[in-house]
């Protein structure tokens, strides 16, 4: 599990077929730290598994669903990506409830200044805007967010980056028109479901 407080921002090294996998590599340095082969790290809040590790690097597989279901499967060499290590049971849990399942993808619109803030307008599938609320939480490339806005009509909506996250996340950094991973909160699905079952 995660909370979608990113570590830090990781490198693009490579992105690459081999033996008819996808492999991608980044660079970083806290994310390694106490990191084994076969852990998990999350990367734009996708949940991968290292397979390969260097002092300076790690390398996941990008399974065929997972290039379906996310925007890992475009990305780029010198890319920049959010990074997190699972939670440690003893950890402080300061985000929310991140399982690293990606919904789906959502394009980014627009990037607005607000003040210190940047308020970033987000377009989501229909299906997820139910789980889409004002002041509740939605995790965007594995950062934990908070929603300011919800536009049902328009299928959008909208987020208020602090200058803090600013500096620490990708999302002030893509260009308008880039995929976002999507993940909603997870207890508004577990609530769906066990209401349509009454």
């Amino acid at each position: 599990m995660f909370t979608g407080i990113i570590e830090e921002m990781g490198t693009v090294v490579d992105l690459a077929e081999r033996d008819g996998q996808l492999h991608l590599t980044i660079a970083c340095h806290l994310a390694l730290e106490g990191t084994k082969h076969g852990d998990s790290i999350a990367v734009n809040g996708v949940c991968l598994t290292a397979i390969a590790l260097t002092p300076t690097t790690f390398t996941v597989e990008l399974q065929p669903e997972t290039q379906r279901r996310t925007s890992l499967g475009s990305i780029v060499a010198n890319d920049r990506v959010n990074l997190e290590r699972p939670l440690a049971a003893a950890g402080r849990f300061g985000g929310h409830i991140v399982q690293g399942h990606i919904d789906a993808t959502g394009t980014l619109l627009a990037l607005t200044p607000d003040g210190p803030a940047l308020i970033a307008t987000i377009a989501a599938p229909v299906q997820y805007l139910p789980y889409i609320v004002p002041k509740g939480f939605i995790a965007i490339d594995g950062t934990s967010l908070t929603v300011v806005t919800v536009d049902r009509a328009a299928n959008t909506f909208t987020i208020a980056l602090i200058s803090y996250t600013q500096s620490a996340i990708t999302l002030p950094r893509l260009p308008v028109g880039s995929l976002v991973n999507l993940e909603v909160d997870v207890v508004a699905k577990y609530v769906e479901s066990l209401m349509g079952q009454k």
